[in-house]
């Protein structure tokens, strides 16, 4: 049974930084796209960025290109998120996401929550101005 384990995140001043994990389980590491998203109160989850089964390929929403990293350490099976520069417009419930059909092209596909399957339970962030 897959599972999606968040955590990492927490209340941070704006231009502070986060580092958000995903554990993974249930399923071999070197096998999913995985990705993160958000939701901030009264709007829709957003792809924040994504990450193909090798690591090669990342792709990432306009808003966060520059200050935010996603990463992955195969071996833990574990995601990895790196927030600098934060905003108060970062804050929201974030996600992470996997799925096993494979990088997909064009590589903003790779944001649509509607290609992933599994999904973790949710990590707060907040930023203060």
């Amino acid at each position: 049974q897959v599972q999606l384990v968040e955590s990492g995140g927490g209340s941070v001043q704006a231009g502070g930084s986060l580092r958000l994990s995903c554990a993974a389980s249930g399923y071999p590491g070197r096998t999913a796209t995985m990705g993160w998203f958000r939701q901030a109160p009264g709007k829709e989850r957003v792809g924040v960025a994504s990450i193909s089964i090798t690591g090669r390929d990342t792709y990432y929403a306009d808003s966060v290109k520059g200050r935010f990293t996603i990463s992955q350490d195969n071996a833990k099976n574990t995601l990895y998120l790196q927030m600098n520069t934060l905003k108060p417009e970062d804050t929201a419930m974030y996600y992470c996401a996997a799925h096993f059909r494979g990088w997909s092209f064009p590589s903003s596909r790779n944001l649509d929550s509607n290609q992933y399957d599994y999904w973790g339970q949710g990590t707060q962030v907040t930023v203060s101005s």
